[in-house]
């Protein structure tokens, strides 16, 4: 039977299950040519790895034989706007230059397919433009498997992102007289990790000027109470929206109109990624987008030195944001 655990099997588990030594198993394992190894010790190094439930590292087996290594790319379920296709779709051109194949698996209720793919395919890594959660997490976490995301410890220079965001956005109602703000959360749980990043990063830009602690409201996807939330936050003297993503932003706007308000007279409202349709919602909304390129330059980067692959530069990450400002501010 399979061990199966928190660490991974390694070679030279393998190595010493079958008595011999760690380059045996991988000469056996990566089936390299022109090595003397009988037929019993091939089987005994099989048998050792079947019984462990070892698979060869894929990036390593790269690096040792010139194959090609796999990463998987998780798509979210959730429409987050172009961004996580973007950058799926400039990662695989970017890893490929260094013969690594970037596997694209979409998000599903119950993330069979993402755990199928971390058995079936062994990935040398695991990324995404946000944190993995629920059953994707455990499967990935369970066989030591780097994870790759915005704000992870591997893409340092990305950690910080929640932080300039938050300062971009407070920076722009503070500067318009807005001192009382709100954060709009999506009531999708899945989500819920990615809004709390997005609020940590306002909190401590509206703790740095001084301002009121933001008020926090959850709203409904499909509109239900928008209306009543939104009267609630204007009467409480709450005269600016962050919304935890554009979607969240429309859904305040919502219920803004249901309520019979103004935007931005009565309530501003402010979102974060910019959905196209935000250019046409009404008003538009004002928004903050990401430059994928950048965020490429400096994924690629980081998965290259988490896998052993060397790097041309560091990329920084000074114009990954950009603020867009239209008429609901």
């Amino acid at each position: 039977m399979a061990v199966r655990g928190a660490a991974r099997p390694t070679k030279a588990d393998v190595a010493r299950l079958a008595k011999v030594s760690t380059a045996t198993v991988s000469y056996v394992l990566n089936n390299v040519e022109g090595q003397r190894i009988s037929p019993q010790t091939r089987a005994a190094v099989r048998d050792a790895a079947d019984r462990l439930g070892y698979r060869p590292n894929l990036a390593a087996r790269n690096l040792a034989v010139g194959g090609s290594g796999v990463v998987l790319y998780i798509v979210p379920r959730i429409a987050l706007g172009e961004l996580p296709m973007e950058v799926g779709s400039r990662l695989t051109t970017a890893l490929a230059r260094h013969g690594i194949v970037l596997s694209l698996q979409f998000e599903t209720d119950d993330d069979r397919n993402v755990i199928d793919a971390v058995t079936d395919l062994d990935p040398a890594a695991v990324t995404s433009v946000f944190p993995l959660t629920g059953a994707a997490l455990a499967a990935v976490s369970a066989r030591g498997i780097p994870q790759i995301h915005l704000g992870s410890a591997q893409l340092r220079a990305m950690g910080a992102l929640h932080l300039s965001i938050g300062e971009l956005r407070i920076g722009h109602l503070a500067e318009r007289g807005h001192r009382r703000i709100a954060f709009a959360h999506s009531d999708i749980d899945r989500l819920r990790p990615l809004g709390d990043y997005w609020l940590e990063g306002l909190r401590i830009a509206t703790r740095a000027r001084g301002m009121p602690d933001l008020e926090v409201a959850t709203f409904a996807t499909d509109g239900t109470g928008a209306a009543d939330q939104v009267r609630t936050l204007v009467d409480d003297g709450v005269t600016a929206v962050c919304a935890q993503s554009d979607e969240t932003a429309f859904v305040v706007l919502h219920g803004l109109r249901q309520a019979g308000l103004r935007c931005p007279e009565d309530l501003a409202v402010m979102g974060v990624d910019a959905r196209p349709l935000g250019a046409v919602s009404g008003p538009p909304l004002t928004s903050v987008g990401f430059d994928a390129r950048v965020i490429v330059e400096v994924s690629v980067a980081a998965m290259m030195a988490e896998l052993g692959y060397p790097t041309e530069h560091d990329p920084g990450i000074d114009h990954v944001a950009t603020l867009i400002q239209r008429e609901s501010t």
